[in-house]
């Protein structure tokens, strides 16, 4: 793949004297100036709320932001830019669905089907409408190389299953779920269940159709994509939408207000109340435009290729344990490890001297801790503007943790 680095202004920054090595694109990825300069531009050319006026700059403004809309549903393959909810991130969208649709649809008795290597933010709101409805929340295992148990999976699903909710990516693992297989499984089991797939850590990475995968809702985020914070994206079958209820009430989302009632705006927006981040959705938009122009199949390719790289080298340290599949086609751009007793903070706080910038902790995933039996673990995370030169600085640095800590 071609060498992009030019294009992400904070990569030439140095930290504690040494160039970076930014190796946390799981937690949020840097941002090419081509998507900074289209933000800039729309505050300095474009700037006004968008659908409520019909002067010049709230028209162009408009433009803008349902121009980005199609650029996204065209990404993810949506046919219906109207079943695209305009968010603040994936936490927010699968929040959404547990109020606007679990409330309306769950209640005592019924079943939520999770997994146990689920992000706080798919596992947190289902757990909780569990808790208020009375339902019963049912956690599904995996192997011991990270992969889904396709069996327990299968067993979990009954005819109280109102939902099955799981990840695209394991944010931690780098697990690849095979989800249009996982859907199916669901379908044959009970066809009326519906399903929700956390896509954060999959879009920014890998080509997804969401059209061919046969969910009925789909979740992701800007900011790990290559654009800004603060814009993520709730896909939904229309038929479902359209019988939810708003999530939030205000401006925007309503059709008429009137003394004692009101009715409700069109999708998308009827859940987009109040004014949205307009310019998250053009920088959005325009991060899309960048990741096509490389072609998501390079991405993945390139990919595999540091990952498979990083196992390798990491696997010939000794003292070093790395979680999940050690099969880089079978995973993300997510390498978890550990380095036996060293606290992970103590090795990522080693490694931000040398200028190496990974993640630290429980990932937001402290159930998924509990399963490996760790408290935290250290990640290392890819994406298009690594290269072999960065693993190579995190081997050396990892390196020097041990002597540090004399192991």
């Amino acid at each position: 793949m071609k060498d992009n680095r030019l294009d992400f202004p904070i990569l030439s920054k140095k930290v504690n004297g040494k160039q970076i090595a930014y190796l946390d694109s799981a937690a949020t990825s840097q941002k090419p100036k081509q998507v900074i300069d289209a933000i800039s531009a729309y505050y300095r050319n474009n700037n006004a709320n968008v659908h409520r006026g019909i002067h010049t700059l709230s028209v162009e403004a408009t433009e803008a932001y349902e121009g980005a809309r199609k650029k996204i549903a065209d990404f993810v393959g949506v046919k219906d830019p109207t079943e695209i909810v305009f968010v603040r991130n994936a936490t927010e969208a699968i929040n959404l669905v547990a109020y606007s649709w679990g409330r309306l649809n769950i209640s005592k008795g019924d079943e939520i089907v999770v997994t146990v290597a689920e992000h706080h933010s798919n596992f947190v709101p289902w757990q909780q409408l569990a808790l208020e409805n009375g339902a019963v929340l049912k956690i599904v295992p995996i192997l011991d190389d990270g992969i889904l148990d396709e069996e327990a999976f299968e067993e979990a699903i009954t005819s109280k299953t109102k939902i099955v909710s799981f990840f695209h990516v394991s944010n931690v693992l780098g697990t690849i779920n095979d989800v249009k297989r996982q859907v199916k499984i669901v379908r044959g089991k009970r066809p009326e269940t519906r399903i929700l797939i956390d896509g954060a850590q999959a879009v920014p990475h890998m080509a997804v159709d969401i059209s061919k995968i046969g969910c009925d809702f789909y979740v992701f985020t800007g900011h790990k994509m290559l654009g800004p914070t603060g814009i993520g994206v709730l896909w939904g079958r229309r038929e479902l939408l359209e019988r939810m209820p708003p999530f939030m009430f205000g401006g925007e989302m309503i059709s008429k207000v009137e003394f004692n009632k009101s009715s409700w705006n069109e999708l998308p927006w009827k859940f987009e109340a109040g004014t949205p981040d307009i310019a998250g959705a053009v920088g959005l938009g325009v991060a899309a435009d960048y990741l096509n122009k490389i072609g998501m199949e390079n991405v993945r390719e390139h990919e595999i290729e540091l990952v498979d790289y990083a196992i390798k080298k990491l696997s010939k340290i000794e003292n070093v344990e790395i979680f999940g599949s050690l099969d880089s086609k079978k995973r993300g751009g997510v390498v978890a490890f550990n380095v036996d007793g060293i606290h992970a903070h103590d090795v990522a706080s080693i490694l931000d001297e040398e200028g190496i910038a990974i993640r630290s902790g429980h990932h937001c995933a402290q159930p998924l801790m509990d399963y490996l039996r760790i408290k935290s673990a250290a990640r290392a995370s890819f994406y298009i503007y690594n290269t072999r030169a960065d693993v190579d600085r995190l081997v050396g640095g990892i390196e020097k943790v041990k002597k540090v800590f004399k192991l």
